[in-house]
């Protein structure tokens, strides 16, 4: 996974339910507020840095605070791990995945207002909110794991 200058701004299309439901449901998750958010739907929005209002309407798209900006599944990943669930951020941010996420991501961009219409917005949000818990939970017990002398982290020194 490529390092992220934070915060990022993600524009996203607002219009699409599963879009509208994903991205603010990882600024709930976003505790640090790493993420900002703009809508590129409206049709007066003209796009940013040379980006059209169309391109950023087919693939979602990121600016990092350094000006680097991330198109398709490198936003993902970062806006995964920004939202504590890094399980999901090393999947979007792979590298040996990176080829499959460029045929799969844009099918799934296509095809977002059918997947809407199909119940996939409820269901996704389901497991994201139970993959989350889980990652908290984790985290959790590594940290009792270290307040108990049982940490797994190797000494710093």
């Amino acid at each position: 996974m490529q390092s992220v200058a934070y915060p990022i701004t993600i524009y996203y299309d607002a219009s699409c339910p599963i879009c509208e439901r994903e991205i603010h449901l990882l600024k709930e998750f976003d505790r640090d507020n790493k993420i900002e958010l703009v809508d590129c739907s409206p049709i007066e929005y003209v796009g940013e840095d040379g980006f059209s209002r169309e391109s950023m309407m087919k693939l979602i798209h990121a600016k990092a605070s350094d000006g680097k900006w991330l198109v398709g599944a490198p936003v993902f990943a970062a806006a995964y791990a920004a939202s504590g669930i890094p399980s999901l951020a090393k999947l979007w941010g792979a590298r040996p995945l990176q080829p499959l996420w460029r045929v799969v991501y844009p099918w799934i961009a296509n095809n977002r207002q059918l997947l809407s219409k199909l119940g996939f917005t409820h269901s996704f949000d389901r497991f994201v909110r139970w993959l989350h818990a889980r990652e908290a939970k984790r985290a959790l017990a590594r940290s009792q794991a270290c307040a108990d002398d049982r940490c797994d982290v190797p000494p710093q020194g």
